[in-house]
């Protein structure tokens, strides 16, 4: 009965963890309707710093063994909703809304279909962690040099393959650590890890469809 006890315990703190990842995903959806109605383009470029010292801000708390709190995650994820609006307008001018919504789509069928197999399976993912994160500083240096040299379409659909493996992989990952439970403090940080996967998905995948796109008008 213990064991039972303890079991659900720790169930139920995965399922609050992906309880707070849907709240995020709603203000982010809020945020984004703010860039799109409310805040004028001139100040998108704040809202981009803002979102990289956070982002710079949660990698050192993490080396440091800390925290993020509520207020913290949601801020982020309502100012990333914002800098998210011009990126979606972007695509949406490239391969049309229709695509754009089926890119949501695919990221949640995508999502769903992993986050689920990572939680029934009796697989521990844990060792990709290493791969994964090396991949991930591939991916921002490849984002780095992209900004002065530009890529064909052959490159974007090679990078946007390569981004939708690795946050597939980061899904699996995370999702496996995470459902024997974590400390109620950890539920912030355990959310935004699951929502920058969400959110980098559906990046890559919007990427991979404007690289088809583009291979059909060359």
């Amino acid at each position: 009965m213990m064991d039972r006890t303890l079991t659900e315990s720790h169930t139920g703190s995965f399922g609050h963890v992906m309880q707070i990842f849907a709240v995020s995903l709603l203000v982010s959806f809020v945020g984004t309707l703010a860039g799109a109605m409310l805040i004028p383009p001139s100040l998108i470029g704040l809202f981009v710093v803002i979102e990289l010292v956070m982002l710079v801000s949660v990698f050192i708390m993490r080396f440091r063994g800390k925290m993020i709190g509520y207020p913290f995650l949601y801020i982020f994820t309502a100012v990333t909703g914002v800098t998210l609006y011009p990126v979606i307008a972007n695509y949406g001018g490239i391969i049309g809304a229709n695509l754009v919504s089926a890119a949501f789509l695919a990221t949640a069928g995508i999502f769903g279909g992993l986050a689920l197999y990572a939680y029934r399976s009796q697989r521990d993912f844990s060792f990709l962690g290493g791969f994964l994160f090396a991949a991930t500083i591939g991916l921002i240096v490849m984002s780095l040099f992209s900004m002065f040299i530009p890529m064909g379409s052959t490159m974007n659909l090679v990078w946007s393959v390569l981004g939708i493996v690795i946050f597939s992989g980061w899904v699996l990952y995370d999702v496996s650590q995470y459902k024997g439970g974590v400390s109620p403090e950890a539920v912030p940080m355990a959310a935004l890890n699951i929502y920058l996967n969400f959110i980098n998905l559906f990046i890559y995948i919007l990427r991979f469809l404007a690289a088809i796109v583009g291979f059909s008008r060359d």
